[in-house]
């Protein structure tokens, strides 16, 4: 089926995919069965597993490492799980100062009083998705800017505003989380902001609903990969 097709791949060929190419490839080899004898068969698997890893289809991996994982990571120093990489930049690196036309639109964005929180995302980032599913449990309404979707892509919008979030915040990553235009950070100061309470003032002062009745640690949505070991 779908999943088992899904598993052979990255096993025997090393295509990492998701559900929905698993299918596709498994429908393609139920076809060749009685294709004739050199037909061409084409079936296209987007190589995007990396979204499905804290879904059912990986459930039976484990999070932390195996003896064997663990032997061939040491293998490769360049490419270490056990040690931390030395941060590395150029000035190539560097994102270009951030022009007023991106500055003007955080600004529109976070002075509208209907929309007081606003999450400035990429759309397949894991730690977006760890705050995405955070706001869904608390039943909040919020607004994600997501900078890599293809409404950000005309004239680099995207680009220009992670120039502006930089400029302001003095952090590169996303996400980038504001209640009331107020800057909370990222995943982890948003998660940080609800232990402590401060986001559920925020919240209030903002006249943003929330269910008061959900008590989950909020650093229980990032995904298991994620956790501290």
């Amino acid at each position: 089926d779908a999943m088992d097709t899904c598993k052979a791949l990255a096993r025997q060929e090393g295509i990492f995919v998701g559900t929905s190419s698993g299918a596709t490839l498994a429908a393609a080899l139920e076809v060749a069965k009685n294709a004739p004898k050199g037909a061409n068969i084409v079936a296209m698997l987007p190589d995007t597993g990396e979204r499905y890893i804290t879904t059912t289809l990986f459930e039976d991996i484990p999070a932390d490492m195996t003896a064997e994982e663990l032997e061939i990571a040491r293998s490769t120093p360049g490419y270490r799980f056990d040690v931390a990489a030395p941060a590395a930049s150029s000035p190539a690196d560097e994102p270009d100062a951030a022009p007023p036309d991106a500055a003007a639109v955080v600004d529109e964005i976070l002075a509208d009083p209907s929309q007081p929180v606003v999450m400035f995302a990429l759309e397949w980032c894991e730690f977006c998705w760890s705050v995405r599913r955070m706001l869904m449990r608390y039943a909040i309404d919020y607004r994600s800017v997501d900078l890599d979707s293809v409404a950000c892509q005309e004239g680099d919008l995207g680009g220009k505003i992670r120039a502006v979030l930089r400029e302001r915040t003095g952090s590169p990553t996303i996400p980038q989380i504001y209640i009331g235009g107020r800057h909370i950070g990222g995943a982890t100061e948003l998660f940080d902001a609800f232990r402590t309470g401060e986001a559920q003032k925020l919240l209030e002062a903002g006249g943003v609903a929330w269910d008061q009745d959900v008590d989950d640690d909020p650093y229980s949505f990032l995904p298991v990969w994620l956790h501290a070991r």
